[in-house]
Protein backbone atom coordinates (compact mmCIF):
# COMPACT_ATOMS: atom_id res chain seq x y z
CA UNK A 1 0.00 0.00 0.00
CA UNK A 2 3.22 2.33 -0.06
CA UNK A 3 1.10 3.57 -3.82
CA UNK A 4 -1.37 5.35 -1.35
CA UNK A 5 1.39 7.55 0.94
CA UNK A 6 1.78 10.30 -1.59
CA UNK A 7 -2.16 10.85 -1.43
CA UNK A 8 -4.14 13.95 -0.35
CA UNK A 9 -5.14 14.63 2.64
CA UNK A 10 -2.20 12.98 3.97
CA UNK A 11 -3.78 12.29 7.45
CA UNK A 12 -6.97 10.89 6.09
CA UNK A 13 -4.91 8.15 3.95
CA UNK A 14 -3.10 7.26 6.72
CA UNK A 15 -5.65 6.67 8.36
CA UNK A 16 -6.87 4.10 5.60
CA UNK A 17 -3.86 2.48 5.10
CA UNK A 18 -4.20 1.31 8.55
CA UNK A 19 -7.25 0.27 8.41
CA UNK A 20 -7.06 -1.70 5.72
CA UNK A 21 -4.33 -3.29 7.10
CA UNK A 22 -6.61 -4.51 10.12
CA UNK A 23 -8.99 -7.54 9.23
CA UNK A 24 -12.31 -6.24 10.12
CA UNK A 25 -15.43 -8.02 7.90
CA UNK A 26 -18.34 -7.80 9.73
CA UNK A 27 -19.00 -9.74 12.98
CA UNK A 28 -15.21 -9.55 13.11
CA UNK A 29 -14.38 -6.08 14.28
CA UNK A 30 -12.76 -6.42 17.56
CA UNK A 31 -8.99 -6.43 16.21
CA UNK A 32 -9.98 -2.88 14.38
CA UNK A 33 -11.74 -1.69 16.90
CA UNK A 34 -8.84 -2.74 19.49
CA UNK A 35 -6.73 -0.76 17.50
CA UNK A 36 -8.46 2.49 17.38
CA UNK A 37 -8.79 2.85 20.95
CA UNK A 38 -5.46 2.13 22.03
CA UNK A 39 -4.62 4.80 19.27
CA UNK A 40 -7.51 6.64 20.89
CA UNK A 41 -5.73 6.39 24.65
CA UNK A 42 -2.79 7.45 22.92
CA UNK A 43 -4.09 10.84 22.16
CA UNK A 44 -5.82 11.29 25.75
CA UNK A 45 -9.45 11.38 23.62
CA UNK A 46 -12.09 10.37 25.86
CA UNK A 47 -13.70 6.73 24.63
CA UNK A 48 -16.36 4.92 25.67
CA UNK A 49 -17.81 1.39 24.28
CA UNK A 50 -21.41 0.26 24.62
CA UNK A 51 -22.40 -3.72 25.65
CA UNK A 52 -23.10 -4.23 21.66
CA UNK A 53 -19.45 -2.91 20.36
CA UNK A 54 -20.49 0.48 19.53
CA UNK A 55 -17.33 3.00 19.88
CA UNK A 56 -17.31 6.76 20.97
CA UNK A 57 -14.54 9.33 20.97
CA UNK A 58 -15.17 12.78 22.32
CA UNK A 59 -12.60 15.26 21.74
CA UNK A 60 -13.29 19.23 23.62
CA UNK A 61 -14.18 22.00 21.13
CA UNK A 62 -11.71 24.32 20.14
CA UNK A 63 -10.84 27.04 22.75
CA UNK A 64 -14.05 29.60 22.71
CA UNK A 65 -16.10 27.32 20.84
CA UNK A 66 -17.49 25.16 23.79
CA UNK A 67 -20.79 26.67 23.29
CA UNK A 68 -21.24 25.50 20.06
CA UNK A 69 -23.70 22.77 18.68
CA UNK A 70 -22.36 19.57 19.29
CA UNK A 71 -21.57 17.22 16.61
CA UNK A 72 -21.66 13.95 15.80
CA UNK A 73 -19.28 12.26 13.15
CA UNK A 74 -20.42 9.01 12.41
CA UNK A 75 -19.06 5.86 10.41
CA UNK A 76 -19.16 2.18 10.78
CA UNK A 77 -16.96 -0.47 11.37
CA UNK A 78 -17.10 -3.34 9.73
CA UNK A 79 -16.59 -4.48 5.57
CA UNK A 80 -18.32 -6.21 3.32
CA UNK A 81 -15.58 -9.56 2.75
CA UNK A 82 -16.04 -10.23 -0.74
CA UNK A 83 -13.42 -11.70 -3.28
CA UNK A 84 -12.80 -13.36 -6.49
CA UNK A 85 -12.90 -17.21 -6.87
CA UNK A 86 -9.45 -17.45 -7.94
CA UNK A 87 -7.96 -14.66 -5.37
CA UNK A 88 -6.04 -16.36 -2.33
CA UNK A 89 -7.58 -14.41 0.63
CA UNK A 90 -8.53 -14.80 4.35
CA UNK A 91 -10.33 -12.06 5.22
CA UNK A 92 -10.04 -12.65 9.08
CA UNK A 93 -6.28 -12.96 8.78
CA UNK A 94 -4.73 -11.07 5.78
CA UNK A 95 -5.17 -7.55 5.00
CA UNK A 96 -6.85 -5.83 2.28
CA UNK A 97 -3.77 -5.25 -0.94
CA UNK A 98 -4.97 -1.55 -1.50
CA UNK A 99 -3.27 0.30 -4.57
CA UNK A 100 -3.93 3.42 -6.61
CA UNK A 101 -5.02 2.31 -10.27
CA UNK A 102 -5.16 5.88 -12.33
CA UNK A 103 -7.38 8.34 -10.70
CA UNK A 104 -8.69 5.46 -8.51
CA UNK A 105 -8.07 3.37 -6.05
CA UNK A 106 -8.90 0.06 -5.39
CA UNK A 107 -7.51 -3.78 -4.45
CA UNK A 108 -6.24 -6.81 -5.62
CA UNK A 109 -9.07 -9.62 -6.07
CA UNK A 110 -11.13 -8.26 -3.05
CA UNK A 111 -13.55 -5.54 -1.81
CA UNK A 112 -11.67 -2.47 -1.35
CA UNK A 113 -13.53 -1.52 2.32
CA UNK A 114 -13.54 2.15 1.41
CA UNK A 115 -17.37 1.22 1.97
CA UNK A 116 -17.00 2.52 4.48
CA UNK A 117 -13.40 2.79 5.45
CA UNK A 118 -12.84 6.11 3.96
CA UNK A 119 -15.55 7.45 6.37
CA UNK A 120 -14.46 5.79 9.40
CA UNK A 121 -10.53 7.42 8.17
CA UNK A 122 -12.18 10.80 7.92
CA UNK A 123 -13.58 10.70 11.70
CA UNK A 124 -10.40 9.69 12.67
CA UNK A 125 -8.14 12.16 10.51
CA UNK A 126 -10.44 14.87 12.22
CA UNK A 127 -9.76 13.25 16.12
CA UNK A 128 -6.12 14.02 14.70
CA UNK A 129 -5.97 17.10 13.26
CA UNK A 130 -4.52 20.23 15.87
CA UNK A 131 -5.69 22.84 13.18
CA UNK A 132 -9.55 22.75 12.91
CA UNK A 133 -11.80 24.57 14.12
CA UNK A 134 -15.23 23.04 15.78
CA UNK A 135 -17.31 22.62 18.55
CA UNK A 136 -18.27 20.00 20.92
CA UNK A 137 -17.63 16.74 19.00
CA UNK A 138 -18.14 13.00 18.77
CA UNK A 139 -17.36 10.24 17.21
CA UNK A 140 -19.10 7.76 16.37
CA UNK A 141 -18.19 4.32 15.13
CA UNK A 142 -20.85 1.23 14.68
CA UNK A 143 -20.12 -2.53 14.73
CA UNK A 144 -21.60 -4.72 11.80
CA UNK A 145 -23.74 -2.25 9.86
CA UNK A 146 -23.22 -4.38 6.71
CA UNK A 147 -24.24 -7.92 8.27
CA UNK A 148 -27.18 -6.75 10.42
CA UNK A 149 -27.15 -3.04 11.63
CA UNK A 150 -26.13 -4.58 15.19
CA UNK A 151 -24.73 -1.57 16.05
CA UNK A 152 -27.47 0.57 14.92
CA UNK A 153 -30.35 -1.34 16.39
CA UNK A 154 -28.53 -1.75 20.10
CA UNK A 155 -27.22 1.91 20.16
CA UNK A 156 -28.53 3.09 23.73
CA UNK A 157 -30.41 6.62 24.55
CA UNK A 158 -28.35 9.15 26.64
CA UNK A 159 -24.91 7.78 25.14
CA UNK A 160 -24.65 10.70 22.79
CA UNK A 161 -24.74 14.57 24.00
CA UNK A 162 -25.03 15.65 19.85
CA UNK A 163 -27.42 16.39 18.01
CA UNK A 164 -26.76 16.85 14.21
CA UNK A 165 -24.95 13.71 12.95
CA UNK A 166 -23.10 13.98 10.00
CA UNK A 167 -23.43 10.01 8.57
CA UNK A 168 -20.47 9.62 6.09
CA UNK A 169 -21.66 6.65 4.61
CA UNK A 170 -22.43 7.84 0.91
CA UNK A 171 -21.17 6.68 -2.29
CA UNK A 172 -21.63 9.69 -4.66
CA UNK A 173 -19.71 12.72 -4.00
CA UNK A 174 -21.51 15.88 -4.77
CA UNK A 175 -25.13 14.15 -3.25
CA UNK A 176 -26.08 14.44 0.07
CA UNK A 177 -28.54 12.14 1.53
CA UNK A 178 -31.29 12.99 3.24
CA UNK A 179 -33.66 9.70 3.24
CA UNK A 180 -32.85 5.66 2.63
CA UNK A 181 -34.25 2.46 2.40
CA UNK A 182 -35.68 0.50 5.07
CA UNK A 183 -35.31 -3.67 4.67
CA UNK A 184 -35.95 -6.85 6.17
CA UNK A 185 -34.26 -10.15 5.83
CA UNK A 186 -36.41 -13.36 4.54
CA UNK A 187 -34.87 -16.63 5.22
CA UNK A 188 -36.27 -20.02 3.37
CA UNK A 189 -35.88 -23.54 4.30
CA UNK A 190 -36.96 -26.20 1.61
CA UNK A 191 -36.27 -29.31 2.87
CA UNK A 192 -35.65 -32.88 0.84
CA UNK A 193 -35.32 -36.37 1.18
CA UNK A 194 -32.85 -38.06 -0.77
CA UNK A 195 -32.81 -40.73 -3.12
CA UNK A 196 -30.03 -43.28 -4.43
CA UNK A 197 -28.28 -42.33 -7.29
CA UNK A 198 -29.39 -43.51 -10.48
CA UNK A 199 -27.97 -46.49 -12.49
CA UNK A 200 -26.44 -44.68 -15.37
CA UNK A 201 -26.14 -40.79 -14.24
CA UNK A 202 -22.69 -39.39 -14.26
CA UNK A 203 -22.38 -36.12 -12.30
CA UNK A 204 -21.47 -32.61 -13.15
CA UNK A 205 -20.33 -29.16 -11.50
CA UNK A 206 -21.78 -26.46 -13.59
CA UNK A 207 -20.40 -22.89 -12.47
CA UNK A 208 -21.54 -19.35 -13.42
CA UNK A 209 -18.75 -16.84 -12.53
CA UNK A 210 -17.68 -13.86 -13.58
CA UNK A 211 -20.58 -11.55 -12.90
CA UNK A 212 -20.19 -7.66 -11.58
CA UNK A 213 -22.19 -8.20 -8.66
CA UNK A 214 -22.57 -5.16 -6.73
CA UNK A 215 -24.41 -3.39 -3.79
CA UNK A 216 -28.06 -4.79 -3.83
CA UNK A 217 -29.60 -1.50 -3.10
CA UNK A 218 -27.35 0.70 -4.65
CA UNK A 219 -26.74 -1.08 -7.67
CA UNK A 220 -30.32 -2.57 -8.20
CA UNK A 221 -31.42 -0.82 -10.76
CA UNK A 222 -28.30 -1.38 -12.73
CA UNK A 223 -29.90 -4.82 -14.83
CA UNK A 224 -26.91 -6.40 -13.51
CA UNK A 225 -27.21 -9.94 -13.98
CA UNK A 226 -27.95 -12.30 -10.86
CA UNK A 227 -25.96 -15.83 -11.06
CA UNK A 228 -28.83 -17.37 -8.54
CA UNK A 229 -31.74 -16.70 -10.70
CA UNK A 230 -29.59 -17.49 -13.85
CA UNK A 231 -28.49 -20.81 -12.59
CA UNK A 232 -31.88 -21.64 -12.12
CA UNK A 233 -33.18 -20.45 -15.05
CA UNK A 234 -30.35 -22.92 -16.71
CA UNK A 235 -31.43 -25.46 -14.77
CA UNK A 236 -34.61 -25.07 -16.41
CA UNK A 237 -33.36 -25.33 -20.07
CA UNK A 238 -31.53 -28.21 -19.09
CA UNK A 239 -34.74 -30.21 -17.84
CA UNK A 240 -36.22 -29.93 -20.84
CA UNK A 241 -33.32 -31.90 -22.72
CA UNK A 242 -32.13 -34.33 -19.95
CA UNK A 243 -33.37 -36.21 -16.42
CA UNK A 244 -31.90 -33.71 -14.77
CA UNK A 245 -30.96 -34.75 -10.80
CA UNK A 246 -29.73 -32.59 -8.44
CA UNK A 247 -27.27 -33.01 -6.01
CA UNK A 248 -26.49 -29.45 -4.53
CA UNK A 249 -27.04 -25.74 -5.40
CA UNK A 250 -25.19 -22.79 -4.12
CA UNK A 251 -24.82 -19.21 -4.59
CA UNK A 252 -23.86 -15.88 -3.55
CA UNK A 253 -22.42 -15.31 -0.03
CA UNK A 254 -24.19 -12.29 1.66
CA UNK A 255 -28.13 -11.10 1.00
CA UNK A 256 -26.86 -7.47 0.22
CA UNK A 257 -24.61 -8.32 -2.30
CA UNK A 258 -25.75 -9.02 -5.74
CA UNK A 259 -24.49 -12.73 -6.58
CA UNK A 260 -21.63 -12.94 -8.61
CA UNK A 261 -21.19 -17.01 -8.64
CA UNK A 262 -23.18 -19.85 -8.50
CA UNK A 263 -23.09 -23.43 -8.44
CA UNK A 264 -25.23 -26.83 -8.90
CA UNK A 265 -23.80 -30.52 -8.79
CA UNK A 266 -26.35 -32.45 -11.04
CA UNK A 267 -26.74 -35.78 -12.49
CA UNK A 268 -27.81 -36.56 -16.00
CA UNK A 269 -28.09 -40.16 -17.58
CA UNK A 270 -24.98 -41.21 -19.41
CA UNK A 271 -26.08 -41.29 -22.92
CA UNK A 272 -27.61 -38.00 -22.19
CA UNK A 273 -24.22 -36.35 -21.73
CA UNK A 274 -24.36 -34.52 -24.77
CA UNK A 275 -27.46 -33.09 -24.75
CA UNK A 276 -26.24 -31.54 -21.22
CA UNK A 277 -23.68 -29.82 -23.27
CA UNK A 278 -25.67 -28.21 -25.81
CA UNK A 279 -28.56 -26.86 -23.10
CA UNK A 280 -25.38 -25.47 -21.17
CA UNK A 281 -23.66 -23.76 -24.24
CA UNK A 282 -27.02 -22.16 -25.84
CA UNK A 283 -28.18 -21.02 -22.08
CA UNK A 284 -24.38 -19.42 -22.30
CA UNK A 285 -24.52 -17.55 -25.81
CA UNK A 286 -28.37 -16.26 -24.71
CA UNK A 287 -27.32 -14.81 -21.44
CA UNK A 288 -24.03 -13.19 -23.28
CA UNK A 289 -26.14 -11.97 -25.98
CA UNK A 290 -29.10 -10.68 -22.86
CA UNK A 291 -26.27 -9.40 -20.99
CA UNK A 292 -23.96 -7.99 -22.97
CA UNK A 293 -23.66 -4.69 -22.23
CA UNK A 294 -23.28 -5.27 -18.23
CA UNK A 295 -21.85 -8.37 -17.77
CA UNK A 296 -18.94 -9.28 -20.40
CA UNK A 297 -17.36 -11.65 -18.40
CA UNK A 298 -20.21 -14.16 -18.12
CA UNK A 299 -18.67 -17.90 -18.12
CA UNK A 300 -20.55 -21.21 -17.39
CA UNK A 301 -17.89 -23.85 -16.78
CA UNK A 302 -19.39 -27.46 -16.79
CA UNK A 303 -16.96 -30.10 -15.29
CA UNK A 304 -17.23 -33.99 -14.56
CA UNK A 305 -17.21 -35.15 -10.49
CA UNK A 306 -17.09 -37.64 -8.73
CA UNK A 307 -20.34 -39.82 -8.25
CA UNK A 308 -22.50 -38.11 -4.96
CA UNK A 309 -23.80 -40.81 -2.63
CA UNK A 310 -27.28 -39.87 -2.70
CA UNK A 311 -29.46 -36.93 -5.28
CA UNK A 312 -32.27 -34.61 -3.58
CA UNK A 313 -35.48 -36.51 -4.45
CA UNK A 314 -37.36 -35.77 -7.13
CA UNK A 315 -40.36 -33.75 -6.04
CA UNK A 316 -38.29 -31.38 -3.79
CA UNK A 317 -35.89 -30.79 -6.88
CA UNK A 318 -39.21 -29.74 -9.20
CA UNK A 319 -40.68 -27.13 -6.21
CA UNK A 320 -37.04 -25.63 -5.13
CA UNK A 321 -36.71 -25.10 -8.87
CA UNK A 322 -39.76 -23.85 -10.02
CA UNK A 323 -40.01 -21.74 -6.66
CA UNK A 324 -36.72 -20.32 -7.56
CA UNK A 325 -37.62 -18.98 -10.96
CA UNK A 326 -40.56 -17.35 -9.60
CA UNK A 327 -38.83 -15.74 -6.73
CA UNK A 328 -38.73 -12.31 -7.70
CA UNK A 329 -35.36 -10.26 -7.82
CA UNK A 330 -34.71 -6.45 -8.54
CA UNK A 331 -36.95 -3.56 -9.26
CA UNK A 332 -40.18 -4.24 -7.79
CA UNK A 333 -41.13 -0.49 -7.96
CA UNK A 334 -39.77 2.63 -8.57
CA UNK A 335 -40.89 6.07 -6.55
CA UNK A 336 -43.07 8.05 -7.71
CA UNK A 337 -42.26 11.18 -4.95
CA UNK A 338 -38.66 10.88 -5.78
CA UNK A 339 -37.64 10.55 -9.25
CA UNK A 340 -35.15 8.11 -10.70
CA UNK A 341 -35.05 6.57 -7.20
CA UNK A 342 -35.83 2.64 -6.51
CA UNK A 343 -38.93 2.88 -4.19
CA UNK A 344 -39.22 -1.07 -3.08
CA UNK A 345 -36.68 -4.06 -4.38
CA UNK A 346 -35.21 -7.77 -3.44
CA UNK A 347 -32.29 -9.97 -3.97
CA UNK A 348 -32.15 -13.42 -4.07
CA UNK A 349 -28.50 -13.31 -2.63
CA UNK A 350 -27.88 -16.79 -1.18
CA UNK A 351 -28.67 -19.90 -2.07
CA UNK A 352 -27.10 -22.82 0.45
CA UNK A 353 -27.26 -27.13 0.65
CA UNK A 354 -27.10 -29.09 3.97
CA UNK A 355 -27.44 -32.16 3.98
CA UNK A 356 -31.43 -32.27 4.40
CA UNK A 357 -32.63 -28.55 2.75
CA UNK A 358 -32.28 -25.87 1.14
CA UNK A 359 -31.66 -22.36 2.34
CA UNK A 360 -32.46 -19.41 0.66
CA UNK A 361 -31.66 -15.58 2.02
CA UNK A 362 -33.15 -12.67 0.24
CA UNK A 363 -33.32 -9.15 1.45
CA UNK A 364 -35.94 -7.01 0.89
CA UNK A 365 -35.63 -3.30 0.94
CA UNK A 366 -38.20 -0.56 0.69
CA UNK A 367 -38.97 3.58 1.40
CA UNK A 368 -42.16 2.41 2.44
CA UNK A 369 -43.25 -0.12 5.31
CA UNK A 370 -45.89 -1.01 2.76
CA UNK A 371 -43.63 -1.34 0.36
CA UNK A 372 -41.39 -3.74 2.20
CA UNK A 373 -44.45 -5.82 3.56
CA UNK A 374 -46.06 -6.39 0.09
CA UNK A 375 -43.14 -8.34 -1.07
CA UNK A 376 -42.76 -9.91 2.16
CA UNK A 377 -46.43 -11.48 1.46
CA UNK A 378 -45.50 -12.25 -1.96
CA UNK A 379 -42.37 -14.61 -0.45
CA UNK A 380 -44.26 -16.13 2.40
CA UNK A 381 -46.64 -16.76 -0.45
CA UNK A 382 -44.75 -17.94 -3.02
CA UNK A 383 -42.31 -20.43 -0.91
CA UNK A 384 -45.39 -21.58 1.32
CA UNK A 385 -46.77 -22.82 -2.13
CA UNK A 386 -43.80 -24.91 -2.56
CA UNK A 387 -43.94 -26.06 0.97
CA UNK A 388 -41.22 -24.06 2.64
CA UNK A 389 -41.00 -22.51 5.63
CA UNK A 390 -40.80 -18.87 5.32
CA UNK A 391 -39.53 -16.45 8.35
CA UNK A 392 -38.42 -12.97 8.52
CA UNK A 393 -35.95 -11.07 10.53
CA UNK A 394 -34.13 -7.76 10.99
CA UNK A 395 -36.76 -5.40 9.73
CA UNK A 396 -35.51 -1.73 10.09
CA UNK A 397 -37.16 1.62 9.37
CA UNK A 398 -36.19 3.64 6.29
CA UNK A 399 -35.15 7.13 7.28
CA UNK A 400 -38.02 10.05 6.32
CA UNK A 401 -36.43 13.17 4.68
CA UNK A 402 -36.78 15.80 7.22
CA UNK A 403 -37.37 19.23 4.38
CA UNK A 404 -36.45 21.63 7.43
CA UNK A 405 -33.15 19.95 8.18
CA UNK A 406 -30.56 22.69 9.31
CA UNK A 407 -27.90 19.83 8.31
CA UNK A 408 -29.06 19.64 4.92
CA UNK A 409 -29.00 23.48 4.38
CA UNK A 410 -25.70 23.53 6.33
CA UNK A 411 -24.24 21.43 4.22
CA UNK A 412 -25.65 22.28 0.87
CA UNK A 413 -24.62 25.70 1.43
CA UNK A 414 -20.94 24.97 2.10
CA UNK A 415 -20.25 22.94 -0.84
CA UNK A 416 -21.82 25.64 -2.38
CA UNK A 417 -19.11 28.46 -1.45
CA UNK A 418 -16.63 25.59 -1.65
CA UNK A 419 -17.44 24.21 -5.00
CA UNK A 420 -19.84 27.22 -6.85
CA UNK A 421 -22.63 24.31 -7.30
CA UNK A 422 -25.13 23.03 -5.42
CA UNK A 423 -25.04 19.26 -4.58
CA UNK A 424 -27.86 16.72 -5.73
CA UNK A 425 -30.28 16.36 -2.86
CA UNK A 426 -30.96 12.55 -2.92
CA UNK A 427 -32.65 9.74 -1.22
CA UNK A 428 -30.80 6.34 -1.38
CA UNK A 429 -32.17 2.93 -1.87
CA UNK A 430 -29.65 1.44 0.87
CA UNK A 431 -30.13 0.52 4.32
CA UNK A 432 -27.87 3.76 6.07
CA UNK A 433 -28.32 3.66 9.80
CA UNK A 434 -30.11 7.08 10.08
CA UNK A 435 -33.50 4.78 9.85
CA UNK A 436 -32.49 3.11 13.31
CA UNK A 437 -31.05 6.60 15.26
CA UNK A 438 -34.46 7.46 15.19
CA UNK A 439 -35.05 5.20 17.37
CA UNK A 440 -32.93 5.85 20.54
CA UNK A 441 -32.14 9.90 19.53
CA UNK A 442 -35.63 11.22 17.96
CA UNK A 443 -34.79 14.75 18.14
CA UNK A 444 -31.35 14.22 15.68
CA UNK A 445 -30.76 16.14 12.57
CA UNK A 446 -29.56 14.04 9.92
CA UNK A 447 -27.52 13.93 6.69
CA UNK A 448 -25.39 11.83 4.98
CA UNK A 449 -22.71 12.83 2.01
CA UNK A 450 -19.73 10.84 0.81
CA UNK A 451 -16.78 10.32 -1.77
CA UNK A 452 -17.27 8.37 -4.81
CA UNK A 453 -17.37 5.00 -4.50
CA UNK A 454 -18.13 2.34 -7.36
CA UNK A 455 -18.99 -1.20 -7.33
CA UNK A 456 -19.63 -1.66 -3.52
CA UNK A 457 -19.52 -4.96 -2.34
CA UNK A 458 -17.74 -6.23 -4.92
CA UNK A 459 -14.16 -7.15 -5.56
CA UNK A 460 -14.67 -4.09 -8.40
CA UNK A 461 -14.83 -1.93 -5.59
CA UNK A 462 -12.81 1.53 -5.89
CA UNK A 463 -13.13 5.07 -4.69
CA UNK A 464 -12.22 8.04 -6.53
CA UNK A 465 -9.03 9.40 -5.25
CA UNK A 466 -10.25 13.44 -6.09
CA UNK A 467 -13.80 12.84 -4.63
CA UNK A 468 -11.88 12.12 -1.26
CA UNK A 469 -10.33 15.18 -1.39
CA UNK A 470 -13.90 17.47 -2.08
CA UNK A 471 -15.23 15.14 0.82
CA UNK A 472 -12.78 16.18 2.65
CA UNK A 473 -13.13 19.78 2.41
CA UNK A 474 -16.50 19.65 3.14
CA UNK A 475 -16.41 18.33 6.36
CA UNK A 476 -14.30 20.01 7.46
CA UNK A 477 -16.22 22.94 6.29
CA UNK A 478 -19.03 21.82 7.86
CA UNK A 479 -17.48 21.61 10.85
CA UNK A 480 -15.95 25.39 11.02
CA UNK A 481 -18.56 27.00 9.82
CA UNK A 482 -21.02 25.52 12.78
CA UNK A 483 -18.86 27.40 14.79
CA UNK A 484 -19.43 30.52 13.04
Amino acid sequence: MNSLSPLRPALLWHFFRQICAIPHPSKHETALRDWISSWAETEGLALQQDRIGNLVIRKPATAGREACRGIILQAHLDMVPQKNADTEHDFLTDPIEAYVDGDWVTARGTTLGADNGIGMAACLAVLASDDLEHGPLEVLLTTDEEAGMTGAFGLEPGLLQGDMLLNTDSEQEGEVYMGCAGGVDANIRLAFSTDPVPDNYQAFRLELTGLRGGHSGCDIHRGRGNANKLLCRLLLAIGKSCALRLVSIEGGSLRNAIPREAAVVLMVAADETDNLRTAVQASGALFSEELAAVEPALNLVLTPVAQPATVMDSDAQRRLIRALTACPDGVIRMSDSVAGVVETSINLGVISTTDSAVIVQCLIRSLRDSGREQVEQMIAALFGLAGAEVSFDGAYPGWQPDNDSVALTLVQETYQELFATRPEVMVIHAGLECGLFKNAYPHWDMVSFGPTIRFPHSPDEQVHIASVNRFWQLLVAVLGRMTR
